[in-house]
């Protein structure tokens, strides 16, 4: 079964996430800022996280970076409200597979996240 990581500071967008990635899989582990994505990555070595760009402390750039300096075969998906150009690069220097804009979250099923 495909283990998710949820990132995502607003209970009321992780639980939207959270419905959405529930078609494909009931193993989902959340938290809400990119300070607890590391060490929630090394508790449950999820297969995808799904990763929230503005977060309070450590926003979910410099949280890709972490888990992929540690774990160069993670799997990560930035989730954001900014889906303009200069975030998408900047998703992608940090190491992100993927990039999904929250206006279009259904994109998330479009993805092969198995």
């Amino acid at each position: 079964m495909t283990t998710f990581l949820i990132v995502e500071d607003n209970q009321a967008m992780r639980l939207l996430i959270r419905s959405i990635v529930r078609k494909v899989s009931d193993d989902i582990v959340e938290c809400g800022d990119g300070s607890e994505a590391l060490a929630a990555y090394i508790a449950h070595r999820p297969d995808w996280v799904l990763m929230d760009v503005e977060m309070p402390g450590m926003d979910g750039l410099r949280a890709t970076r972490a888990i992929i300096a540690q774990f160069p075969d993670a799997r990560i998906i930035i989730v954001t409200q900014h889906a303009d150009a200069g975030t998408r690069d900047a998703a992608k220097a940090a190491g992100a597979t993927g990039f999904v804009g929250k206006d279009n979250l259904a994109e998330l099923l479009t993805i092969d996240l198995t």
